[in-house]
């Protein structure tokens, strides 16, 4: 046997004991440490993503805005603008309708948060059972 495997041997009860804490300890504080870490990661690439989609989002709405507004001009010709105006707004109502949809589905369909703090959190207890 080393000098390691003898140490082990003849090592007390609370010795023992106060090692496993220790490494019970440092495990915890590890997966605390991958859990901020994922957060972290995860916050940036939303936070930057959020700012495209926004931009993104404003010249969407200006360029629908103007397109509305034309289609109505072009609509009031044949018609009286109240109905031309109300034909537009019906346009928009389905549209917004069928994202609303997509949207909710695809929300329904986003992956786990955290999905490798949930992996190694689910092996601390057979960690500790020695499996």
């Amino acid at each position: 046997m080393s000098a390691p495997e003898k140490e082990r041997t003849q090592a007390s009860v609370g010795e023992l004991l106060g090692d496993v804490t220790r490494d019970l300890s440092t495990l915890m504080r590890q997966e605390v440490q991958l859990a901020k870490a994922e957060l972290r990661e995860e916050a940036t690439q939303a936070g930057k993503a959020g700012g495209l989609l926004g931009g993104a989002g404003l010249a969407g709405f200006l360029a629908v805005l103007f397109v509305s507004y034309a289609v109505w001009w072009g609509l009031s010709n044949v018609m009286d603008q109240g109905w031309a105006a109300l034909l537009v707004a019906i346009a928009w109502a389905v549209v917004a309708g069928i994202l609303l949809a997509n949207g909710r589905t695809r929300l329904r369909q986003t992956r786990a948060v955290l999905p490798r703090t949930q992996q190694t959190a689910r092996q601390v207890p057979n960690a500790l059972r020695g499996r």
